[in-house]
C-alpha cells in the first residue's frame, strides 16, 4: 500500500463509505476507518503533554465535516489498519519547487542526521534509494544495516544461569527444588548450571524488533533481509519484558557496536523519539517537532561553515533572566563565540511563517533583547543578536530592529534560511550579521 503523503499544514477529511465520488478538493481524503484511527490517536495524546492543537488540529468546516490539519510535527504515522501517513516539512526556496517530494524527503533525512541524539547522528544514508523508499522503510533499512554489521561481527554471548529439571546431573543440584518436583521421580535431577549462549538482553531486544518489523515492513527487500537476519537469532528468545531488558543492557567497550541498533530498537519498540506518544491501540508514530530539527540543522550548518577559531553551542544554559530564580532560564538556540572570547553571536531559530515585518512577533523581539542585555552585562565584548526564520516563497524584506538603551543601541537582525541551499544561506547571514546591514 502506497503511503499517504502530506506537507505540514496539509489537511485530511473523511470520505464516507457510501460516497462514490470524492467531493472534496484541496484536502487529502481518508476513509472512515482511517480517519477515526487518526482522530483517536491525536485525541489520546492530549494527556501526554502533546496537545492535539500542537500535534494536529481537529476542526469542523461547513459542508465538509471534521478536518484534521497537520501542524509542526513531521515524520511517519502507521495506523493499525496498515495505512502509512508521511508528513513532510513545508519547504520553500530558490532551487526547488514545493511539489518536489523526493527532494523534501532527502532534506528531512539530512536534517535528522543533524540531531545529537542516537541513532540519528550516526545515520549513513548515501546508499539509500530515498526516491523509492517511504520514510518508515528508510528507518527500517537503517536499523537492518546496523544489525547486519552486528551479525557479521558476531552476536555477543555470555554465561546465563539455567534452572532445569533434567534426566542427567549437571552443575549444582538444587535440593529444595529436587524435593519439591522429584520426590517420586528419582531418575530426574533439578539442577542449576551456567550455559554460554547468545540469549542476552541486547539480542532479545534486537530479535523482538526484527519480529515486529517482519509484520510491518512493506519493502520486499526489507522483508527478505529481516528473514535472513532472524536466522542469526535462532538461539535467542523473544523479549517478554521490553522495559526490563532495556534496563539490563550494560554499556561496555565490547558492546559499543550494538548501541546504534539498540537506539533504533527503542524507537521501534517504544516509539521513543523526542516525545513518547500515547494511543498505540490506534497508531504507531515516529514524529519530530520541526522547531527542534530546524534549530539542530541550522546550528550544524554554521558549525560546518565556520573555521576552527569559532565554537558553536546550542541551548546555552549559562544565564537566567533573574539570578535568584533558576526556573526562568535563558536558552538561546545558537551561541557562536570566538575562542578568545572577543565577540559573541546569539541566534534564535523560529520555525514560523514570516513573510513581512508584521509577522514577527513581539515575544521573539523581547526574547532577543533579553539575551543581548544578559550576555552584555557579563561580557564587555561585542554582542550580535539575530532571529532566523525559514525562507518563505515571497520573502523580499530584510530588517534591523534598533532599540535605544542606556548603553547605546541594540540591533536585532532578522535573517532567512533557504533550506534548499542552506550552506549559501548561512554564508550570507554570517556576512550580514558582521556588517551594518542584513
Amino acid at each position: 500500500m502506497k503511503p499517504i503523503t502530506v506537507s505540514e499544514f496539509g489537511s485530511f477529511v473523511c470520505k464516507k463509505d457510501n460516497e462514490k465520488e470524492n467531493p472534496y478538493t484541496n484536502y487529502t481524503v481518508l476513509n472512515e476507518k482511517q480517519f477515526n484511527l487518526l482522530e483517536n490517536f491525536i485525541l489520546s495524546n492530549s494527556s501526554k503533554g502533546v496537545q492535539p492543537v500542537e500535534l494536529m488540529g481537529i476542526t469542523a468546516k461547513k459542508g465538509v465535516g471534521k478536518v484534521i490539519t497537520a501542524k509542526n510535527y513531521v515524520g511517519v504515522i502507521t495506523l493499525k489498519d496498515g495505512t502509512t501517513i508521511e508528513i513532510l516539512p513545508k519547504i520553500y526556496g530558490q532551487n526547488k519547487s514545493d511539489e518536489d517530494e523526493t527532494f523534501v524527503k532527502k532534506l528531512l533525512v539530512k536534517m535528522l542526521r543533524s540531531l545529537n541524539s542516537a541513532p540519528f547522528k550516526t545515520m549513513q544514508t548515501s546508499s539509500l534509494n530515498t526516491e523509492k523508499l517511504p520514510l518508515f522503510e528508510i528507518f527500517i533499512r537503517l536499523f537492518l544495516e546496523e544489525v547486519f554489521t552486528i551479525a557479521k561481527t558476531g552476536l555477543l554471548s555470555g554465561y546465563n544461569q539455567i534452572l532445569s529439571n533434567e534426566s542427567f546431573l549437571k552443575g549444582k543440584l538444587d535440593l529444595n527444588a529436587q524435593i519439591k518436583y522429584n520426590s517420586v521421580h528419582r531418575e530426574r535431577f533439578f539442577v542449576e548450571y551456567d550455559e554460554f549462549n547468545s540469549d542476552r538482553p541486547e539480542n532479545r531486544l534486537l530479535k523482538s524488533t526484527l519480529l515486529y518489523l517482519q509484520k510491518n515492513a512493506k519493502s520486499a527487500k526489507n522483508r527478505a533481509d529481516i528473514n535472513t537476519l532472524l536466522l542469526t537469532f535462532t538461539d535467542v528468545k523473544r523479549s517478554i519484558n521490553i522495559a526490563s531488558d532495556f534496563e539490563k543492557v550494560v554499556k561496555t567497550r565490547n558492546s559499543k557496536f550494538y548501541r546504534t541498533a539498540l537506539s533504533w530498537a527503542k524507537i521501534f519498540l517504544t516509539g521513543e523519539t523526542f516525545t513518547a506518544f500515547a494511543g498505540k491501540e490506534y497508531a504507531q508514530a515516529l514524529l519530530f517537532p520541526m522547531e527542534k530539527l530546524f534549530e539542530a540543522y541550522v546550528a550544524k550548518q554554521f558549525a560546518k561553515y565556520l573555521d576552527e577559531k569559532y565554537s558553536v553551542l546550542t541551548q546555552d544554559k549559562k544565564y537566567y533572566l533573574f539570578e535568584n530564580h533558576p526556573q526562568f532560564s535563558l536558552r538561546p538556540d545558537i551561541v557562536i563565540s570566538e575562542n578568545d572570547g572577543a565577540q559573541v553571536w546569539i541566534m534564535d531559530t523560529k520555525w514560523k511563517t514570516v513573510e513581512s515585518e508584521k509577522d514577527i512577533s513581539q515575544s521573539d523581539l523581547y526574547q532577543m533583547f533579553a539575551y543581548y542585555h544578559k550576555y552584555k552585562a557579563d561580557k564587555k565584548e561585542v554582542i550580535n543578536v539575530t532571529l532566523l526564520y525559514p525562507k518563505q516563497k515571497n520573502n523580499v524584506f530584510v530588517k534591523d530592529f534598533v532599540g535605544n538603551t542606556i548603553n547605546g543601541n541594540v540591533v536585532v537582525k532578522v535573517g532567512f534560511v533557504d533550506l534548499t541551499d542552506a550552506q549559501n544561506s548561512v554564508a550570507k547571514i554570517w556576512e550580514s550579521v558582521n556588517s551594518q546591514t542584513i
